[in-house]
C-alpha cells in the first residue's frame, strides 16, 4: 500500500480536530486544515483553508489531491439544528470526498451508537443528557442509516469512549468494535490525546475498512 502523505482535516480547530492536527503534524503528515475560522489556527507547518463543508463544490475543491480525509466536523453543540445539520453536512462531505477521488475517509464518530448492554445502545438508554442528545443521536443515526450502507469508499467511523476530555497521551488504551469499552469500575473514558493517537495510527497503518471501531482505557 502506498504511504499516506497528504491529508485533509475538516474541523481542525475544534476540540477533537486540534488534537488530531497536533498528532498528524508531529508525525510529519502534510496537512490541509479546513476550518470556518482560520484565525483560530496559528501554525506555519500547514495549509489552512476556510471552507463551508455544507457546500459540495467547496468540499470537492479542498479534498482534491489528498491521500485521505479526516473529518471532525461538528455544527456546534449549542446549535438548535445540530441533528439535521450533522446528517445533511456529513452526506455532503461523503459525496465531496468521492467526487474528489479520495478513497480513504476517517470520521470522528460519537459514542451514542455503541452498545452498553446486549441490544441496548447508549443513545437509547436514557443516560445521555437531554441537552446533548440531538447531537449524539445525529452521529449515531448517520452511522447506522447512511455510512454503514456506503460501499464506494474505504471509510471508518471511530467512536470515542463515553467520556472524552483533555488529558495526557499515554499510548496505553484498548480498541474494540461495537461495544462500549469500560474500565474495572464500569467507567468509559479516554483522553482526547490518546483518541487522536489511535486515529492517526489508523491513518498510517489501516486495520479497519468500512466499519466502526472504538477506544477506551
Amino acid at each position: 500500500m502506498e504511504k499516506v502523505k497528504k491529508i485533509v482535516l475538516i474541523g481542525a480547530s475544534g476540540f477533537v480536530g486540534s488534537a488530531l492536527l497536533n498528532e498528524a503534524l508531529n508525525r510529519g503528515f502534510e496537512v490541509t486544515a479546513v476550518v470556518r475560522h482560520p484565525e483560530k489556527i496559528k501554525n506555519e507547518n500547514l495549509k489552512v483553508v476556510k471552507a463551508d463543508v455544507s457546500v459540495l463544490d467547496e468540499v470537492v475543491g479542498v479534498c482534491k489531491g489528498a491521500d485521505a480525509v479526516i473529518s471532525a466536523f461538528n455544527p456546534g453543540w449549542n446549535n438548535p439544528d445540530i441533528y439535521d445539520e450533522t446528517i445533511k453536512v456529513y452526506l455532503t462531505i461523503i459525496d465531496g470526498v468521492k467526487k474528489a477521488g479520495v478513497n480513504r475517509f476517517l470520521m470522528v464518530g460519537g459514542a451514542g451508537s455503541l452498545f452498553i448492554a446486549p441490544g441496548l445502545r447508549l443513545m437509547d438508554s436514557g443516560e445521555v443528557p437531554e441537552n446533548i442528545l440531538p447531537g449524539v443521536k445525529a452521529l449515531g443515526e448517520f452511522y447506522l442509516n447512511f455510512l454503514k450502507k456506503e460501499k464506494e469508499i474505504d471509510w471508518v467511523f471511530f467512536s470515542p469512549a463515553a467520556d472524552m476530555r483533555p488529558g495526557v497521551r499515554t499510548g496505553r488504551y484498548r480498541l474494540g468494535k461495537d461495544d462500549m469499552i469500560v474500565d474495572v469500575v464500569g467507567n468509559s473514558h479516554i483522553s482526547v490525546e490518546d483518541y487522536a493517537a489511535a486515529m492517526i495510527d489508523e491513518l498510517e497503518y489501516p486495520k479497519h475498512h468500512q466499519e466502526r471501531f472504538t477506544i477506551g482505557y
